[in-house]
């Protein structure tokens, strides 16, 4: 691995040289184990503990197929979708790699006693499969998290609708939160030159699924003018819908759960915003009855902000905490756009409040390629920019986990990998020069 990062770091080694380059013959990766999928049993979600079940182990390099590639993982991040597989809800990932290894000869490489995690990556191309074109040993790149086969009809109008669309690093093996990785070649975008490693692997995931569900036509189609209630609105998701409101000319009402939480969205030029604690709205009576005089009571607050508007778009991704309150505030003709359900998978709502105000409720996971790349375009334009707060080391990822588990995070976490620092990777210093402040915001805070 030391001569892999020697080149990464000369920034003078060519394709060739990296081409040339041993590959080793195991890497260091953050694990989950097959064997130990029970450990929680018995366990309220809150109390089982990420840190008890990830590891670092040394795994062999796995093999390189046919439009596939090899990276060199600089850094990485920790996203929900890490949490949930740490504690092997709401099922273990092992049913999705065996699942996939199912699939053909080559996915059987997938179906290990062993899941290699995590869904962001900011690295180094070091090989590439056979039909690999656009890529090429040495390519300083980042990586979406959408694995795709594309063998059936389905999937070839939009990507995300393929039978066999999968979350890498989730719903396969050999995912970022390593010293090396296995991604599609069509998983791959170009770095952005300003940030460095840490910085650019923190957006992949949020950012994309932000933008599919907010701005694209498969998910929300926000305008210009349109109100937008956010909730989680500093955290890592609802950081990148906060900045794409913003730039996109609409007017975000963010939820957020502190005065510390309120004042980032403040510094993201965001002036709506609810602290739902400070205020103490609880919209459920007990675990079973939604208190209904909250929502209108969330409702008339919201138009207070609004100049008595009511919203024009919900951005859901607590799920059933919030659900019913989304449904009432949104206005006759609106939109409740759906990607997660940190707070429980089976939502309530009152349907009159739905059908009798032609209200739609739209369903987003993730995002294809050319949202992904779209995404990832605005950050290297300077548009949006990173919402990293934290950095961990490699093992410290079961720390990052838990963090991000017990929501004591702001924004995004990140983690290095082969990186030995922090602040490194940065290619265009003046580019940088002129969005620093905002790169920063979050490790400001």
């Amino acid at each position: 691995m030391k001569e892999i990062l020697d080149a990464i770091q000369s920034q003078t080694a060519t394709s060739a040289d990296f081409a040339a380059l041993p590959l080793p013959e195991s890497y260091r990766a953050i694990t989950v184990h097959k064997d130990e999928t029970e450990m929680f049993a018995g366990l309220t979600t809150r109390d089982k503990d990420p840190r008890k079940s990830i590891h670092l182990d040394d795994v062999p390099v796995p093999e390189l197929g046919p439009g596939e590639a090899l990276v060199a993982v600089m850094a990485s991040s920790v996203n929900y979708n890490s949490v949930w597989t740490s504690i092997f809800e709401p099922v273990s990932t092992f049913s999705f790699l065996e699942r996939y290894g199912r699939l053909s000869e080559l996915t059987k490489r997938h179906d290990l006693p062993y899941h290699i995690i995590g869904s962001d990556l900011a690295g180094v191309v070091l090989r590439t499969g056979p039909g690999v074109n656009a890529w090429h040993p040495g390519d300083e790149v980042v990586a979406h998290c959408l694995s795709v086969e594309l063998e059936s009809s389905d999937g070839h109008n939009d990507t995300m609708l393929d039978p066999e669309q999968r979350i890498w690093g989730f719903e396969t093996n050999f995912g970022g939160l390593a010293e090396i990785a296995l991604v599609k070649s069509n998983q791959l975008m170009p770095k952005p030159d300003h940030l460095s490693w840490e910085e650019a692997a923190a957006p992949g995931l949020v950012n994309s699924t932000a933008y599919r569900q907010l701005v694209s036509r498969n998910g929300a189609g926000m305008k210009q003018g349109d109100n937008v209630l956010i909730w989680g609105a500093s955290g890592g998701l609802g950081s990148y819908a906060t900045q794409f409101a913003l730039a996109g000319g609409a007017n975000p009402i963010c939820v957020v759960s502190s005065a510390q939480k309120a004042d980032i969205c403040r510094a993201m030029g965001a002036e709506a915003i609810i602290d739902r604690n400070a205020e103490d709205y609880k919209f459920w009576k007990d675990d079973h009855n939604q208190d209904p005089k909250e929502w209108k009571r969330f409702g008339k607050r919201i138009r207070e902000l609004t100049g008595g508007e009511d919203v024009d778009i919900v951005f859901e991704h607590p799920g059933r905490e919030t659900f019913g309150a989304s449904v009432y505030v949104t206005r006759k003709g609106g939109t409740i756009v759906t990607c997660a359900s940190t707070s429980g998978y089976n939502h309530e709502y009152d349907n009159r409040y739905l059908w009798m105000s032609l209200k739609r409720i739209i369903g987003s996971h993730f995002a294809n390629y050319r949202e992904a790349w779209e995404a990832n375009r605005l950050i290297a334009k300077g548009k949006i920019h990173p919402t990293l707060s934290k950095v961990y080391s490699l093992e410290e990822t079961g720390q990052a986990a838990y963090d991000v588990h017990r929501n004591l995070h702001q924004g995004k976490v990140g983690v290095l990998a082969l990186a030995p620092t922090e602040g490194l990777g940065v290619r265009d210093e003046d580019k940088r020069a002129q969005h620093v402040d905002a790169i920063n915001r979050f490790r400001n805070i």
